[in-house]
C-alpha cells in the first residue's frame, strides 16, 4: 500500500469556465492556469504520482511544453493513472478537499465522483469529494481563488489468476 498527497492552488479568472473534478460549474469564475485549471485533478496528478515515486505534475506535463497550454487536465490525469499502472499500481481509493467560498461544491459532489471514478479506474464510492470555506480568511476567504488538497491510496495491482493457479496448485 503506498499513499500520496497532492495539493494544488489557483487564481479565479472571471474570462474562463470553471472546471473541477472534470465537471464543468456554470456562472462561477473559472481559474487561470496553463492548461484548463481542473486544480481537483492537478491535486489528484500530484498524490497519484507521488504515491508511485513518480515526481509531480510538473514533470510529467511541464508548463513549458506547448503541449499542455489549455490541455483537458482529465486527460492528464488519465496519462498519470497509465504511468501508475505501468508501475503496478491501482488506485485503492481517493479523497479530495477543495477549499472555496465560492461556488458550493455539495451540489456537485456525485457528478466529480462519477467523472473521477471513471478516470481513476475505480468506483465512485473510491472517491470522497468535500468542499470547505476558508470562514473569510486569507485569500480564498476574499474570494481571490481556491486551494484543492488531495490523498490517493495505491496497492499493487494483483493478478487473480496466478494468484488462483498457485493455490490450486499447492505453490501459494
Amino acid at each position: 500500500m503506498r499513499v500520496g498527497i497532492g495539493y494544488d492552488s489557483h487564481r479565479f479568472d472571471e474570462a474562463r469556465p470553471l472546471i473541477l473534478g472534470g465537471v464543468r460549474i456554470a456562472d462561477a469564475p473559472g481559474l487561470a492556469a496553463y492548461s484548463d485549471g481542473d486544480a481537483v485533478a492537478h491535486a489528484l496528478i500530484d498524490a497519484l504520482l507521488g504515491a508511485a515515486g513518480l515526481g509531480n505534475i510538473g514533470k510529467l506535463f511541464p508548463d513549458t511544453d506547448p503541449a499542455n497550454e489549455g490541455a483537458d487536465s482529465m486527460d492528464l490525469l488519465a496519462q498519470a493513472v497509465r504511468c501508475v499502472e505501468m508501475e503496478d499500481y491501482q488506485v485503492v481509493n481517493v479523497d479530495v478537499t477543495i477549499i472555496t467560498e465560492r461556488p458550493r461544491i455539495g451540489p456537485f459532489v456525485d457528478a466529480m465522483a462519477n467523472r473521477l471514478a471513471s478516470t481513476l479506474h475505480t468506483a465512485p464510492t473510491d472517491v470522497s469529494i468535500k468542499g470547505k470555506t476558508n470562514e473569510g480568511l486569507g485569500w480564498i476567504g476574499r474570494g481571490e481563488g481556491l486551494a484543492v488538497m488531495a490523498v490517493a491510496a495505491l496497492d499493487q495491482i494483483r493478478d487473480i489468476d496466478a494468484l488462483l493457479a498457485s493455490m490450486r496448485s499447492g505453490s501459494g
